[in-house]
C-alpha cells in the first residue's frame, strides 16, 4: 500500500465504519454451541466487525507513524459519540409508525450502554495497542520481516482489555447478567469465546497486514542497503 492521503483517508474511514456498525450489530449474541463446562460460549455480533478496527490501526501506524495511528484513535472515539447522538436524537423525534418506533428501539435502544462500554474499551485496547506496537516495533525495526511480532503481541493483548472490559460493562452490568443467577458464568463465558475468537482473526489476518505493508519493508530494506 502506498503512502499517501487517498490510502491514508481510506483506511480511516473502514476503521470508522466498522466502529459504528459493531455497536449497532452488538446486540445479536451469537450462540457457538461450544461449552466451558456447563458454561455456554457466546458472542455479540460485533466480535467480527471489531477485530478489523486493530488491523486498521496496525497498518497506519506501520506506514504512517504512531502520530497518525493515535489520531484515527480520537477520530474513531469522536465519530462513535457522534453516532450516538445521533440515534438518541432520532429516537426521541415523534413516530408516524408506533410499529416502526417499537422496532428502532429494540434494534438501537440497547446502544447507549453498549456505546459506553465500547467508549471505554475501545480508549484502552487501542491506545495500549499503538503504543505497544510502536515499543515492540523500534526494538526489531531493523528486520522488517519481523513485522507479525509486533502486529500479533499488539493485537492479541489489547484485544484481552478491550473484551474483558466491554464485555463486563455492557452485558455484565449494562445488561444486568452479573446480577442474575449463573450470570457471572455467562460473563466469563463470553469473555472467552469473544476473545479467542478474536485472537483466532488476528493471526489469520497478518497475511493481510503483510500484504498491505509489503511496499513499506521494500522501502525498509532498500535504505538499509542503501
Amino acid at each position: 500500500m502506498k503512502k499517501n492521503n487517498s490510502n491514508l483517508i481510506s483506511l480511516n474511514a473502514v476503521f470508522i465504519v466498522c466502529l459504528i456498525i459493531a455497536n449497532v450489530v452488538t446486540a445479536k449474541v451469537i450462540d457457538t454451541g461450544l461449552f466451558i463446562g456447563s458454561t455456554p460460549i457466546l458472542i455479540p455480533g460485533a466480535a467480527l466487525t471489531y477485530a478489523l478496527t486493530f488491523l486498521c490501526t496496525d497498518v497506519i501506524g506501520e506506514i504512517w507513524g504512531k502520530k497518525e495511528a493515535n489520531k484515527a484513535v480520537w477520530r474513531g472515539f469522536a465519530a462513535q459519540f457522534l453516532a450516538l447522538f445521533l440515534i438518541c436524537l432520532t429516537s426521541m423525534l415523534p413516530a408516524h409508525d408506533e410499529a416502526m418506533q417499537t422496532a428502532y428501539e429494540r434494534l438501537l435502544g440497547q446502544t447507549p450502554i453498549f456505546v459506553i462500554g465500547s467508549l471505554v474499551a475501545y480508549l484502552c485496547s487501542q491506545k495500549w495497542d499503538v503504543w505497544i506496537f510502536h515499543k515492540i516495533r523500534n526494538r526489531f525495526f531493523a528486520d522488517p520481516r519481523r513485522r507479525w511480532i509486533w502486529n500479533n503481541a499488539s493485537t492479541l493483548t489489547s484485544q484481552i482489555i478491550d473484551t474483558a472490559i466491554y464485555i463486563t460493562i455492557a452485558f455484565g452490568i449494562g445488561l444486568g447478567w452479573l446480577w442474575q443467577e449463573g450470570g457471572v458464568a455467562l460473563t466469563l463465558g463470553m469473555i472467552a469465546g469473544q476473545y479467542l475468537l478474536k485472537a483466532a482473526l488476528a493471526l489469520l489476518d497478518t497475511p493481510i497486514f503483510y500484504l498491505l505493508t509489503n511496499k513499506t519493508k521494500r522501502e525498509c530494506i532498500t535504505s538499509q542497503n542503501g
